[in-house]
């Protein structure tokens, strides 16, 4: 058996090239992994590496000693230092090596015509589509999609993908959050059918195939390196990538030294920004929805009791008013609070109240959410399929997920979690489908705050400059 893979070289290599993995990672027997080692054909370095002045934690790029600690090794009677900062990802010890393949580097198939979408690109998304796939022929290190929520960025990616598809190139889809991974891939799998697809995340890491599109939240990205020919970086801009040091390095280093990287978000940081104006990220620029209509300006709700109310576990006293009076209250309900500790708190008081004015029906109809739930797929699966009617939830749904039809309340809306961008995102969630393009986006606050007033600017800025 060993010696019928050390003969195919191809299949090897699809299984280890551009993979940097703990020694409990590698799908092989030890004593395969001794004769890849022998035959020069796989390499370590070390997982830690310490001089007089640095420690670095050569997975994820960690040199902060506020992240390393010692543990007792059971190898040995020693103690050793590991890495705190990537703990999820398994440990990995000052002891321990990372493993490599330095083989002959793995050879994908080319594709003739691999999409088999069937959908129509708009004016504004088919511009972007070309300037990508021109980015990915001519082999540009970066450019940047900037497109309004719901202007339909997964779709403007297609014909890149495809063209990279047709040149054996291998791709990556990495974004910050699982939940976003999870809606990805049955959409990707239908829009290329023929194409091996991978789905990377917390809890589902698909060990079992290594394919030739990759799907996968950025921190799956610790465990490659120069791997991908195009990477693309969705929600670059979001909570945790922005905030944590180590996924952009993680997703720099496992995009190939020649490949293409396209960053895609609806409201860039300023330094994305600031790059743009400098000219130092070629960008491409998306100000209106694939549906023609303009984005919802969200509502400002003053109520002077917020912080009474929330404290004893009731909605703002502004909320039901507004609820009666929906324009239209047949969408689903989306309600964002800023902590975990409100979401389960107000889930049972906001029960009583949709039966006892008889919004819902009965009590399977509302349900809450948050990232710590373990039922949190399961959930988010029956909002999108209408079982639920109401969902109450954290910022975990303010962007990378889908529904056609929901109005959007924020309480708290002047909370430090609501920034700028969470506020845009959030908003973002109403009004997405063609057929009902105008729901409604309801700041609940105490005062206004800087965060709600650019976040509004910044959505009226954008329908203008869609012309609207």
């Amino acid at each position: 058996m060993q010696q019928n893979i050390m003969e195919n070289f191809s299949e090897l290599a699809t299984v280890l090239d551009g993979k940097l993995l703990r020694i409990e990672e590698i799908p092989f027997k030890s004593t395969m992994i001794e004769l890849l080692l022998s035959k020069k054909l796989l390499d370590t370095k070390p997982a830690i590496t310490k001089t007089l002045l640095t420690t670095t934690c050569k997975r994820c790029g960690n040199k902060d000693n506020r992240y390393f600690a010692e543990i007792p090794c059971k190898k040995c009677s020693r103690t050793h230092l590991y890495c705190r900062k990537c703990i999820e990802m398994g440990r990995v010890m000052e002891c321990e090596s990372l493993y490599y393949w330095i083989g002959p580097p793995a050879i994908w198939p080319t594709h003739q015509n691999p999409s088999s979408w069937e959908g129509t690109l708009t004016t504004a998304q088919e511009k972007a589509a070309n300037r990508i796939k021109t980015a990915i022929i001519n082999q540009e290190k970066e450019i940047l999609v900037w497109a309004v929520c719901g202007a339909g960025k997964t779709e403007m990616l297609f014909p890149g993908i495809s063209k990279a598809l047709e040149r054996g190139m291998r791709v990556c889809l990495a974004t910050p959050r699982a939940d976003v991974v999870r809606e990805l891939k049955p959409r990707l799998l239908q829009a290329f059918e023929g194409v091996s697809i991978q789905a990377l995340y917390g809890g589902n890491e698909d060990k079992g195939k290594d394919a030739q599109f990759v799907i996968a939240t950025t921190h799956q990205l610790l465990r490659y390196q120069s791997a991908f020919d195009v990477m693309i970086v969705d929600e670059v801009d979001a909570f945790p990538f922005h905030a944590d040091p180590s996924l952009p390095f993680a997703q720099k280093r496992a995009a190939k030294q020649n490949g293409t990287t396209i960053y895609l978000t609806a409201t860039p940081r300023q330094n994305l920004k600031k790059a743009i104006n400098r000219k130092k990220l070629p960008h491409v620029f998306v100000p209106v929805r694939y549906h023609g209509h303009p984005l919802p300006i969200p509502t400002l709700k003053m109520c002077y009791s917020l912080q009474k109310d929330l404290a004893a576990s009731r909605a703002p006293s502004r909320f039901l008013p507004w609820l009666l009076k929906r324009t239209n209250p047949e969408r689903q309900l989306l309600i964002f609070v800023p902590t975990i500790d409100l979401v389960n708190r107000l889930k049972t008081p906001l029960l009583d109240l949709f039966i006892a004015h008889r919004l819902i029906n009965n009590e399977t109809e509302l349900d809450a959410v948050h990232a710590s739930d373990e039922k949190r797929e399961e959930k988010v699966m029956a909002f999108r399929q209408k079982k639920l009617k109401v969902i109450l939830t954290t910022t975990i749904l303010e962007r990378g997920v889908t529904f056609p039809s929901v109005d959007v309340a924020i309480f708290h809306a002047g909370h430090d979690v609501f920034d700028e961008a969470a506020l845009v995102q959030i908003a973002g969630r109403a009004g997405r489908n063609a057929n009902d393009p105008n729901g409604e986006v309801v700041f609940f606050h105490d005062g206004k705050t800087e965060a709600m007033l650019e976040a509004i600017y910044q959505i009226k800025q954008m329908n203008k400059r869609g012309g609207f």
